[in-house]
């Protein structure tokens, strides 16, 4: 869903996004990277997923930046974006896979036929329909952090 309205409350400290000067928490577990072309809710949803406690190591804004960021941050989970306009989440995801058999990729589309996102057809563990609701964001991080993906990669 294009054009989607935001709101996201700033912090009292003036520093957002925060993910991009906090150092690692303790507490959080599940290193995430996101990738969508669509700026303001990619910073969103960063917000969004150190609320439920994990770290944001990147937000990116194309396929291809995905997968640069892939290869240097080497996250938990990717949460990719399955339509973008410069080198599309379908495509990121079986690059990654390629070489990282092991990488754990979720989609989040707002459209998109479902037999394409399974895990079958695209090697993704999973996808979340935009809008995501926190609780489904919750419950999905905390599913991948009980099965880390093997060491190795």
């Amino acid at each position: 869903m294009r054009n989607q309205a935001f709101r996201v409350e700033k912090p009292a400290s003036g520093n957002f996004p925060a993910f991009a000067a906090r150092k690692f928490l303790q507490t959080q577990s599940v290193r995430v990277l996101i990738a969508d072309d669509e700026r303001a809710f990619a910073t969103t949803f960063a917000a969004l997923v150190e609320s439920c406690h994990h770290e944001v190591v990147d937000v990116v804004f194309s396929g291809l930046d995905a997968i640069r960021s892939y290869y240097r941050t080497r996250p938990d989970v990717v949460l990719l974006d399955y339509n973008m306009a410069k080198l599309n989440g379908l495509t990121a995801c079986r690059n990654i896979l390629s070489s990282d058999p092991k990488g754990r990729i979720v989609f989040l589309t707002g459209v998109g036929d479902e037999a394409d996102l399974a895990p079958h057809a695209s090697g993704a563990v999973g996808f979340l329909q935009k809008p995501v609701k926190v609780e489904q964001l919750q419950q999905l991080l905390d599913k991948l952090d009980a099965c880390p993906a093997s060491s190795g990669s």
